[in-house]
């Protein structure tokens, strides 16, 4: 059965929402298959209306310019994970696992799609990696955030500050160190993957090494901290 997990993401990133027509539906789907393969700088509005058979004009009507439409798809993934954490967690008691649960949603590949018309979720993990940080570390940051179009990642990171706080009371940064969680897993998948020499990773550890070291990092902040 093909099937899609829909979201209600800010109006404020596209001009037409995607989730009203089948077109706009295979257009995200092409948009991150396109993104992957090329990388952003290469992905291009003709590239997509060639690959969805439409016209750039067409494409243009749902999104002002590339840069909304890959914060359309961040949104999307942002709230997914959240969905997926609040999945993963809700029958957890133990705040330890609990951290432990988000480490691996951060680090481990995302399923596989089952549905013709379903986001490719390892493509859009790895987006996410890659790409992400092209949405917010721009010039204009301050007015693009006037219109709260990065909300689902404050939510997610509240999210893991609120299990933070939950395991040790006493921790003063409860959501700078959830989004320099969400960061590292990002830059350190990376820097494992292509620029090796900028971690400890080795070679049998690859696959695990990020899980590993922000486990690491996350425990020795938090059972080591005492209050100033």
């Amino acid at each position: 059965m093909d099937f899609q997990l829909s979201f209600h993401l800010n109006e404020k990133v596209f001009l037409k929402d995607p989730e009203s027509s089948e077109l706009g539906k295979q257009m995200v789907k092409s948009a991150i298959d396109l993104i992957y393969e090329l990388g952003f700088e290469h992905f291009t509005f003709k590239k997509l209306a060639v690959e969805v058979n439409t016209t750039e004009a067409t494409v243009y009507r749902y999104f002002e310019n590339k840069h909304r439409l890959l914060l359309y798809i961040l949104n999307w993934y942002w709230s997914y994970m959240e969905f997926l954490v609040m999945f993963r967690l809700q029958n957890l008691t133990d705040t330890r696992v609990k951290l432990q649960t988000i480490v691996e949603l951060l680090t481990q590949e995302l399923p596989d799609s089952s549905g013709s018309m379903e986001y490719n979720k390892r493509y859009l993990n790895q987006i996410v990696i890659s790409e992400s940080s092209k949405v917010y570390l721009v010039k204009e940051v301050k007015e693009i955030n006037k219109s709260e179009v990065f909300k689902p990642y404050k939510d997610l990171c509240a999210k893991i500050a609120g299990i933070v706080t939950e395991y040790n009371p006493d921790y003063q940064y409860p959501r700078s160190l959830s989004s320099t969680l969400i960061e590292t897993a990002h830059h350190q998948q990376f820097f494992s993957n292509y620029l090796p020499k900028l971690t400890d990773v080795t070679g049998p550890d690859q696959k695990n090494f990020t899980g590993l070291f922000l486990s690491n990092l996350l425990f020795s902040v938090l059972d080591g901290h005492s209050s100033i």
